[in-house]
């Protein structure tokens, strides 16, 4: 299964460079080693990139610990004379200021002056032309291992463009915080879209770096040919991945630089793959407050049920969220522990206590969320969150034995 993938190991001299820094993005609680992302490990990956023309997929998570605490990739590939070239960003912007779904503008970085291309607005994969004269792609982003978390879609296309350029793609891996879970239903080719692009469940157990390796060897899903009329595959795509060091799937983390602007605490982190469901409601998913995915309203939540209130407002990264200026009923789940998988029961809740349940789902919003026609139907028609999750379990099943071939890193 993994033949033409090339894995980058970790060397004697890149664990001891990568040493020397006392700081890290993303730091296991624990008194084990800690973790080492790929970008930090410039000795592995430093002598890939000398004399070459690179391109850079990067945010505000694309960092390198150093002993002031942080310098970005960019910023550390130009202080070693790498020609960088270009930079991509994602959903976001390159510094991740930008409000969910917006459309990203091309820009200039002020600081190097190498030119931002946007790959969410008028593009969402790089064109021939973005890629003329680049040796090769580097993509360094922290994940968080939700389907419609809309980063591994970037990287999707970004490496069809580099497959049909014969451009080769390095992943420098980062830790995935939901890596140990996998759950939810998996996508249905009809409800395809930005939000999720491949036939896996909402939560997919792998960090980015071991996405890619999957879908470079599965490419009726890197090209989108899986549905039940086919389509047409590309070239085979050259890739490397650099992993983490001193990490396994149950490894504990704390992200200290938001993936996104609505993402700003662990509590959200891990609260995310199911108030994300919200997304495709008429309810807030706590866009426009203070803490954003902890807690959940509307003005059509039942005023006599739910004691829990707030009112959203223009803040940066939530700029017109939903219900602006509105006072909100809903639920306040900032105290909940032991969140473990997809949880249904508050959007249930949500659902049966709403003033009008016709006005709750978004059409093709939440089917696009959730990658499935079935679990609105299944939540109209008063299924148990129980007898839900047991319809997901076939298709789990399937995707974990394709999932186990690209593991890089041990299960616990």
């Amino acid at each position: 299964m993994r033949t033409g993938l090339i894995y980058v190991k970790n060397t004697i001299l890149s664990l001891v460079v990568a040493l020397c820094f006392s700081n890290i993005s993303l730091h296991a609680q624990s008194k084990s080693p800690q973790p080492i992302v790929g970008a930090a490990q410039l000795s592995s990956y430093l002598g890939k990139l000398t004399q070459k023309n690179i391109a850079i997929v990067a945010n505000q998570t694309s960092v390198v610990p150093s002993k002031h605490g942080y310098t970005h990739l960019v910023d550390t590939l130009n202080h070693l004379g790498v020609s960088v070239m270009k930079v991509f960003a994602p959903e976001h912007g390159f510094r991740g200021s930008q409000d969910a779904g917006a459309d990203v503008l091309d820009d200039k970085d002020p600081k190097t002056g190498i030119p931002l291309i946007s790959l969410h607005g008028v593009n969402r994969k790089p064109k021939p032309a973005h890629l003329d004269g680049i040796d090769l792609v580097v993509f360094d982003i922290q994940d968080v291992g939700v389907r419609f978390y809309t980063y591994i879609a970037t990287l999707q296309l970004v490496m069809q463009a580099c497959a049909e350029q014969g451009i080769p793609l390095l992943v420098l891996d980062r830790p995935n915080p939901n890596a140990h879970l996998i759950d939810g239903p998996v996508m249905e080719w009809e409800n395809k879209s930005f939000l999720g692009m491949t036939p896996i469940p909402l939560l997919y157990g792998m960090t980015i770096g071991e996405y890619a390796l999957m879908l470079a060897d599965q490419p009726s899903w890197l090209w989108e040919a899986y549905g039940p009329t086919g389509g047409e595959m590309g070239p085979k795509v050259q890739i490397e991945v650099v992993p983490v060091a001193h990490y396994t799937h149950r490894t504990p983390y704390v992200l200290t630089i938001p993936p996104s602007p609505n993402l700003r605490e662990s509590q959200a982190v891990a609260l995310y793959p199911s108030l994300g469901l919200f997304e495709g409601t008429t309810w807030n998913a706590g866009r426009g407050t203070e803490r954003p995915f902890t807690q959940v309203g509307s003005p059509m939540g039942d005023a006599k049920y739910f004691k829990h209130t707030y009112t959203p407002i223009a803040r940066p990264g939530a700029t017109d969220p939903k219900h602006k200026n509105k006072l909100c009923y809903g639920l306040d789940l900032s105290g909940v522990t032991q969140i473990e998988g997809i949880h249904l029961e508050w959007l249930i809740e949500a659902y049966q206590n709403s003033s009008d349940k016709s006005q709750f789902f978004l059409d093709p919003g939440f089917k696009k969320h959730a990658g499935t026609s079935v679990l609105q139907q299944q939540i109209e028609s008063g299924i148990s969150e129980q007898n839900i999750k047991k319809t997901w379990q076939p298709g789990i099943a399937e995707f974990k034995r394709i999932r186990q071939n690209y593991l890089l890193y041990p299960e616990h």
